[in-house]
């Protein structure tokens, strides 16, 4: 993690997948929610030169799982109590009949809900919809332009 984050890259991802109580069903068993927590806030705290520029960090979650409005809100909490700047939420979508159901088809209200939610307590960007993915990219438009905006303002500093 400290090799990347220092690594002149200006987006740390990694995937959180789903809310804590879930992670033991959508996860393997090696990975775990208070291990990705871990891993998004290591990355901020090794970037040793953060005059330089800053790291963003993003995670994302697949919701249609069995997870609660109560638990994705707590999660986004968890993700801005690290830092965390971007979050994106899509539809999980069962890839074969090997892999876990769908429990629910999210409405697309919910996704704006919760994108407004995502807003209120901070990040810099939440991509929430049905066919948003991980690598959603309207994020990575947004991102580009905040990184060369403040890129500029280091330069003028």
């Amino acid at each position: 993690v400290e090799t990347l984050a220092n690594s002149g890259l200006d987006v740390y991802a990694h995937n959180v997948e789903t809310v804590e109580r879930l992670q033991k069903f959508v996860r393997d068993p090696r990975a775990g929610y208070k291990q990705s927590l871990s891993t998004l806030e290591h990355a901020k705290k090794v970037k040793t030169n953060r005059t330089e520029r800053p790291l963003y960090t993003k995670t994302s979650l697949m919701l249609g799982l069995g997870e609660t409005d109560e638990e994705v809100i707590q999660t986004m909490k968890d993700l801005r109590d690290i830092d965390v700047d971007v979050v994106t939420f899509g539809q999980y979508l069962r890839p074969t009949e090997h892999h876990l159901s769908v429990v629910e088809y999210v409405r697309p209200e919910k996704f704006e809900y919760f994108r407004q939610v995502g807003e209120e307590l901070g990040f810099k960007y939440v991509a929430s919809g049905p066919m948003v993915r991980s690598s959603y990219k309207a994020g990575e438009f947004f991102l580009e332009h905040l990184i060369k905006k403040e890129r500029k303002m280091l330069e003028k500093d």
